[in-house]
């Protein structure tokens, strides 16, 4: 649960703003996996996919990014995006892409998506708490 009373108006946009990019960019990312013009078939295709597989994949990018969405599906969201996003890496690492490009996206994704929750999650912040040296 998010207590509001207790996040600053600073606290609460950049939270905001991290999360926007997770969401734009994953339905972007699955909006494109449905309509599969040429070059995402291509793409996912190079990667080692077959392309009945980009449908299946869409579908699991928009369903982890819509309960990440909602307040109360978030945390679940953001697990299950993660899982995608390991997905992700696994992938690339096997081909062996460049690592800041592409081994590492996911990664700057995930950072954005829990650093946003955790900015406005009470709960998640004394799970995760950081600690002053």
């Amino acid at each position: 649960m998010t207590n509001t009373k207790s996040i600053s108006k600073g606290r609460r946009w950049t939270a905001r703003i991290m999360s926007g990019i997770v969401l734009l960019f994953m339905l972007m990312d699955s909006i494109m996996k449905f309509i599969q013009p040429p070059v995402v078939v291509e793409t996912t295709v190079a990667l080692g996919f077959a392309e009945d597989q980009i449908y299946i994949l869409g579908i699991l990018g928009l369903l982890s990014t819509l309960l990440y969405a909602l307040p109360k599906t978030s945390i679940l969201g953001a697990v299950l995006l993660t899982g995608y996003w390991g997905g992700v890496i696994a992938t690339h690492l096997r081909l062996d892409n460049p690592l800041f490009s592409h081994l590492l996206f996911p990664v700057y994704l995930a950072i954005l998506a829990w650093g946003g929750l955790w900015l406005v999650n009470e709960q998640l912040r004394a799970l995760f708490p950081i600690k002053k040296m």
